[in-house]
């Protein structure tokens, strides 16, 4: 059997063709017919019991349909841990809460990680919508880290209050966004998602969302985006997504990990048709209208408009680095000196390290926002090379 292969082949077409359906029936009941693709893409990630994110197939690692850095080696983990640690004892104490923790491979290593340092968080806590998911993180933490799962809980929520470190490790990627495109005239136009013979496929026309019209008139006035025929996407989800943090956040440090530019890069005119991109079983693609259900859709993440959503809702700048560096800042060069003497067990460490910290890998391509909220830096992740000015 495909090791890839989660479920059956007819289940799989049954699973997908009952998303299309919803999707088909939010459609039809649409204004002229034309679902804004954000909402298209909410449905393909998030829809109840159907959608990618929710449903019951295995998503991350060598059995699933991409590998994140967790996965790739535990010592992402160790130095997430380390910048935690430096925030946790300026804070005297605080809990640590995750969004959207995956496999869980990354709860494991960094409270792993906090144990050795001896910084433990008072409590773990996971914000996980996932069912699934949830069992999942559980069953791996329960083999893996026994004596510390306890200290764990997972959240439908955010909590009304949080002192301490926020993780977020591409958590905004998956984000639903609104898709543009600049017309034969200049003018902006929305893309829609409409269904021709029972088909799905896009179509562009005026903007209709709110809020979509000013963010494209924003980037053009930057002397971005302006190009006809020049497509993109914006994540109008950001600002909401940090006003609600900032509300909880009493005092902290947030750090969003992902795969993304600063907006003269995102919205450059040789990137001409956006970033959007979807995983099947460990091959990227541009369609989002296939495999409805199972297969992961995501955009790259415009970290100048994170910083701005942060900022806005109250947080503070703590720096901006790609992830080779941050992890670098961390002390990650340490981690694999002493995996070296560790025999195979070390060797693969430091293979995978090396995946994390490679140009042509994850290294540049993944960058690390922090933002802070009563804690001064500096912060070492940051230390090795901060680009705050490039956002």
């Amino acid at each position: 059997m495909d090791p890839h292969q989660t479920e059956s082949d007819a289940d799989a077409a049954s699973h997908s063709a009952r998303l299309t359906d919803l999707i088909r029936a939010e459609i039809a009941a649409a204004a002229d017919g034309l679902l804004p693709f954000d909402r298209f893409m909410e449905l393909a990630l998030y829809a109840p019991g159907l959608g990618y994110y929710v449903a019951g197939a295995t998503k991350f690692g060598a059995g699933g349909d991409f590998v994140t850095a967790p996965e790739v080696s535990p010592l992402f983990g160790r130095c997430v841990a380390v910048q935690a640690a430096q925030a946790l004892e300026r804070l005297n104490g605080g809990e640590v809460l995750e969004f959207g923790a995956g496999s869980g491979a990354l709860a494991v290593a960094v409270l792993t990680g906090l144990e050795q340092l001896g910084a433990l968080p008072q409590r773990y806590l996971i914000l996980e919508p996932s069912p699934g998911l949830q069992e999942r993180q559980r069953a791996l933490l329960a083999a893996r880290v026994p004596h510390l799962a306890g200290r764990c809980h997972w959240l439908d929520r955010l909590p009304e209050r949080v002192r301490g470190v926020v993780l977020a490790n591409e958590v905004l990627d998956a984000m639903p966004v609104h898709r543009f495109r600049i017309g034969a005239a200049g003018e902006p136009l929305e893309v829609f998602v409409t269904a021709a013979d029972g088909v799905l496929s896009e179509v562009a026309a005026p903007v209709r969302s709110p809020r979509l019209a000013a963010a494209i008139t924003e980037l053009q006035a930057a002397g971005l985006a302006q190009a006809p025929g020049y497509a993109s996407e914006v994540n109008l989800r950001l600002n909401p997504w940090c006003a609600a943090l900032g509300e909880c956040l009493t005092a902290g440090l947030v750090l969003l990990i992902d795969y993304g530019y600063p907006a003269s890069a995102y919205y450059q005119p040789d990137r001409s048709m956006g970033t959007l991109m979807c995983h099947w079983r460990h091959q990227a693609h541009g369609d989002p209208y296939r495999h409805l259900g199972l297969q992961d859709i995501g955009a790259h993440v415009d970290f100048s408009a994170a910083a701005r959503a942060g900022q806005a809702a109250g947080l503070t700048l703590a720096g901006f680095a790609t992830q080779a560096h941050f992890l670098i800042g961390c002390g990650i060069d340490r981690f694999m000196a002493d995996a070296a003497g560790a025999g195979t067990a070390g060797m693969d460490l430091i293979a995978g390290a090396k995946q994390l910290l490679l140009p042509a890998a994850m290294g540049e391509r993944f960058k690390v926002l922090g933002l802070s909220r009563g804690l001064a830096g500096p912060w070492c992740g940051f230390s090795v090379r901060d680009l705050q000015d490039r956002l």
